[in-house]
């Protein structure tokens, strides 16, 4: 056939074009703009498909172009070559092969520069079937034109097989006029305070998205049949709304109900002029759609379809501005926003003449265009619904746990229309069970489950073994005979104190032997105890003592004045009996009563006494004494302040399992050498800490040790945790909040570790991970960790508003059962284990973004010269948060700044860096965030036009290019590009004007880096 496209003029490039080619030049596109299809044929004639495909690029000979910039404009380019129908052979391909041959068909690179921007392969099988693959480039193609490409080519073929010619009208490539600039501006007011630049959305069990997307991509695949097709066209139109609305709308409803708040998502709309409706070409611009606002606990997908049909007809008055134009600053990206959304209607199939031809609408180029990209392709009777999705982003099970959301919303709205959002099912059967009842089977025999005790398991232990060493301390060792002879000695005196069932006695005692003989002779009456650590202030210990109506107060010397006059005193002696009296006190505590009350930090400010019941504490040492296999011969190193609960499994799981309790003095915790000396001298073989006092330990070089290490308290960051595992024989990262007594949740670390979550649920309790209305969320979505079971305390002392609002209904355990709202952040990771997040509270959203100062600290801590990190939010004057970090260490914060950008968004970095010798600690042990110093206080820099004559010949000739190109009279060194009203066009602009000047070609990637006279100027001065 005779070349047509010479003579052809070429004619400038679209908006959309530009924006194609200047990604594809960025190098970010990949495979993304290769658009296939594909059709199956039973039996066909080679020759006139090949005929018929020669007819089409003569119709349409926009596919035989090249995209060519000629002095800063871009050109549509006719081409020389044509791609001509490839016939290849597939004979002896198995179904594997052959389905690899079409992707690397797929994936073969286009050349914009030289064209041609199409090609055309049909594979033939020896038995007269054969397979057509098209690739076309994006740059010169869209949805729609795959459906005008495939009935112009049935219709050729049809007449070419009859040996006619077909009458196709040459459909000539034409220019598109740029938008006005008044709907150019009307399009940024519209965004303005609608947009948020975001990299990513929270998505069940995703991660952090790659800097530069394009990889392989992988689909969850859903055909509608018949009756489910009919059912969603009814829906939609019983709503007032077009199906893409209704589909559209329940995408939105699935980013609300995973808690993006304000996310949007991006949908491509077309702008073909009433002239080019058979045209093919790119006649498509995306555009993002921000989720209209909408009361979920009342409006149902109808209601809210309608408020996206209503938003998406403000945006279309300018559908044909590139967003670019609309947005300063948008740098260059596949697609706009994490989300996509694409929907093509398709009418019948068309017809290739006695061929049993079955085309394929929805081959993908196996390229991840975005996060997710859901795909419809709605037929006269059914519809393919494909979530594609960045398996780089999303593993392949949550991204069929997202597409199960998706459908089981959507379903569950097309039935019931009105249903509110909020109330639309999510999870389907398997995953809701899972979390619910699966990863919660807990229930097992533990020494709780017969109704004993604390006491009773510690004088079982003592009666078998009564001349085993059961304390050793600074000041003298006891055997469990002793121990027990002392505690009941005690006892006997407190109950003639008028101590018994129901009363609360408050413990002030150093950390000697009468400590343990003081508890458990308070456990004998029946009480409760109170820890109140001598080295605390008198004022907060005086408070404790009056808010907790504690009945006495037992002390080993004369307490501060200001406890005098709150309770009444008793000393402790410090020797006692050396055998049992023959008649204990009566009054023994059961398994519903109180064992010890402890006092956390209030959000008020005001602390607040928790009720911890014997069962409870129980259950966690039955538990963790088979977790741990503790029993006789282990030593336990008694480290932690009584105030801190931890101390209660430290100071009782030894007693209660036949080892030996090493009780560590005052002041030792904060001792590395010392501490390590104590280790090594009793033999220790277990020990726990928060992870703060465990860096004492490390800090103090212990090598390797064979104790059996547990760290909770605050997150265990994941340098701090390999290297401590590298240093213990086994390391337990442990998690729990004192009203669920002391440890909830347990993973084992092991050796080399890369990843930290705080695991599963220990026995017989329950964790449920629930969003703001308490339902289940999905697996790998952050929600509110709420637990229930065996360990849960009994109350707040004297505060039942407080409990009620705290300790709620469990609405999947058994009948009065309850949970307790823990206030933190976690998640579910797919195989039953959990992941902590973080604080609720300490969430903030910075420029969009919803930030946890956790994962910054983690960052943090990677660089090899931070040894402790902190994040902190404060505000800036101009109200906005801002993010500070205070390090131990010597790293430079610039060198800080490069290596967090190198892991987190920009929006994560933290403006402030400060070092410290140390973190605070509060007496407990944790980081003490508000005894962290406030970051030097911020001025308001005043509006500045910058300099303008510099005296530097590339600089000032920079400034006269963008003066020309943006049409400014004046530019300075300092002035930003976008801010200036730049964009990804006049960028090809300006760098065609620094060609001419300078001969050289600076990269179009480095204006988005520095997008700034001056950065630019760098980037010519290197260049030259």
């Amino acid at each position: 056939m005779p070349e047509q496209n010479a003579a052809r003029p070429s004619v400038p490039a679209g908006a959309a074009q530009h924006g194609v080619w200047l990604t594809e030049r960025l190098g970010l596109a990949g495979r993304n703009y290769h658009m296939p299809l594909g059709a199956a044929f039973e039996r066909i004639d080679p020759a006139a498909l090949a005929l018929a495909w020669e007819d089409v690029l003569d119709r349409h000979p926009v596919l035989c172009c090249a995209l060519a910039e000629r002095d800063g404009v871009l050109h549509l380019v006719p081409t020389g070559p044509r791609s001509s129908l490839l016939v290849a052979d597939a004979r002896a391909d198995s179904v594997a092969e052959f389905a690899k041959r079409l992707e690397e068909e797929t994936a073969r690179p286009f050349r914009l520069e030289t064209g041609p921007s199409v090609r055309a392969t049909l594979y033939r099988r020896p038995d007269g079937r054969a397979h057509l693959l098209t690739v076309a480039h994006h740059a010169v193609f869209d949805g729609m034109s795959k459906d005008l490409l495939l009935a112009d080519l049935a219709a050729a073929y049809n007449a070419r097989r009859l040996g006619r010619t077909p009458a196709l009208t040459v459909e000539q490539p034409a220019p598109q006029a740029p938008p006005p600039a008044d709907l150019v501006a009307q399009a940024a007011q519209w965004y303005a305070g609608r947009w948020t630049d975001r990299a990513e959305v929270a998505l069940p069990g995703a991660g952090r998205p790659a800097a530069t997307p394009g990889g392989p991509a992988e689909s969850v695949d859903r055909l509608l049949g018949p009756v489910e097709h009919r059912a969603l066209h009814t829906a939609a139109r019983m709503a007032g709304v077009s199906v893409f609305e209704l589909l559209l709308a329940a995408a939105h409803a699935l980013l609300l109900r995973y808690g993006n708040e304000d996310a949007a998502i991006a949908v491509p709309l077309s702008t073909r002029s009433p002239g080019r409706h058979d045209a093919v070409g790119l006649y498509v611009n995306e555009l993002p759609l921000p989720v209209p606002a909408v009361d979920q606990d009342t409006t149902g997908l109808a209601g809210f379809a309608r408020a996206v049909r209503a938003r998406l007809r403000e945006i279309y008055p300018f559908r044909g501005v590139p967003f670019g134009l609309a947005v300063r600053g948008l740098t260059p990206r596949v697609g706009l926003t994490p989300v996509t959304l694409s929907y093509r209607r398709r009418g019948a199939d068309p017809l290739f003449e006695d061929a049993g031809a079955a085309v394929d609408w929805a081959v993908s180029n196996h390229s991840a265009r975005t996060t997710l990209n859901l795909q419809v392709v709605d037929g006269p009777d059914r519809a393919q619904i494909s979530l594609q999705y960045d398996p780089a982003v999303v593993p392949p099970d949550a991204a069929r746990r997202i597409a199960g959301h998706y459908a089981t919303l959507l379903d569950a709205a097309v039935a019931d229309p009105d249903r509110p959002l909020a109330e639309l099912p999510l999870l389907g059967d398997a995953e809701l069970h899972a979390v619910t009842e699966g990863w919660n089977a807990t229930a097992t025999d533990t020494p709780a489950t017969p109704g004993l005790t604390v006491l009773d398991l510690i004088d079982r232990r003592a009666a078998l073994t009564p001349d085993a060493v059961a304390v050793t301390a600074a000041d003298e060792t006891l055997d469990h005979r002793t121990l027990a002879a002392r505690s009941t000695a005690l006892a006997r005196t407190l109950r003639a104190r008028g101590i018994g069932p129901g009363s609360l006695v408050a413990v002030h005692l150093e950390r000697t032997a009468r400590l343990p003989v003081a508890l458990l002779a308070v456990l004998r009456t029946g009480a409760a105890y109170l820890p109140l650590d001598p080295a605390h202030p008198a004022a907060r210990l005086a408070f404790l003592l009056a808010d907790s109506g504690a009945d006495l107060l037992l002390s080993d010397r004369r307490p501060p004045a200001e406890l005098l006059d709150v309770a009444p005193v008793l000393l402790v002696p410090d020797t006692g009996p050396a055998t049992p009296l023959a008649a204990p006190p009566t009054g023994r505590p059961g398994p519903g009563d109180t064992a010890y009350v402890l006092y956390t930090s209030g959000s008020t400010g005001r602390p607040k006494g928790v009720a911890v019941g014997h069962r409870a504490l129980a259950n966690l040492l039955g538990s963790f004494a088979e977790r741990l296999g503790s029993g006789p011969g282990h030593v336990w190193l008694g480290l932690t302040s009584l105030s801190f609960d931890i101390a209660a499994l430290e100071l009782f799981l030894p007693l209660a399992t036949g080892g030996r309790l090493v009780l560590a003095p005052d002041g030792l915790a904060v001792d590395g050498p010392g501490l390590l000396r104590l280790i090594a001298a009793e033999g220790v073989t277990h020990a726990q800490a928060t992870p703060s006092g465990w860096r004492v330990l490390l800090a103090a070089g212990p090598g390797r040790t064979g104790l059996t290490a547990l760290a909770g308290g605050e997150a265990l960051p994941l340098p701090l945790a390999r290297e401590l595992r590298a240093a213990v024989a086994r390391l337990f990262n442990v998690y729990g909040p004192t009203e669920t007594t002391i440890w909830s949740t347990c993973a084992e670390i092991p050796a080399e570790p890369q990843r930290i979550g705080i695991g599963r649920p220990i026995a017989n309790t329950r964790a449920y991970v629930v969003d703001g209305r308490l339902r289940p969320v999905p697996v790998g979505l952050p929600g509110e960790l709420l637990l229930g079971g065996d360990g849960l305390a009994l109350g707040y002392l004297g505060r039942p508003a407080l409990t009620a609002d705290r300790f709620v209904p469990d609405p999947f355990g058994p009948p009065g059962s309850r949970l307790y709202r823990t206030g933190d952040l976690a998640a579910w990771d797919g195989e039953g284990a959990l992941d902590y997040l973080g604080r609720i509270d300490q969430q903030v959203k910075i420029r969009g973004h919803r930030i946890e100062p956790g994962e910054i600290e983690s960052a943090l801590l990677e660089h090899p010269q931070v040894a402790e990190a902190a994040v902190t939010v404060h505000h800036g004057p101009d109200g906005e948060p801002r993010l500070a970090a205070h390090l131990v260490g010597a790293a430079d914060p610039a060198a800080l700044r490069e290596h967090l950008l190198r892991m987190l968004p920009a929006a994560m970095v933290p403006r402030h860096f400060t070092t410290l010798d140390r973190l605070p600690l509060t007496p407990n042990g944790k980081l003490d965030r508000r005894a962290l110093p406030a970051p030097p206080a911020e001025a308001v820099a005043p509006a500045s036009a910058g300099a303008r004559a510099t005296g530097d010949r590339v600089t000032d000739a920079l400034c006269a290019i963008w003066c020309e190109v943006l049409g400014l009279p004046e530019v300075g060194p300092q002035d930003d590009l976008f801010d200036l009203g730049g964009h990804s066009l006049t960028i090809i602009r300006i760098s065609s004007r620094i060609r001419e000047t300078f001969g050289v070609e600076v990269d179009f990637d480095v204006f988005f880096d520095t997008p700034t006279v001056a950065g630019i100027a760098e980037a010519v001065a290197r260049l030259r």
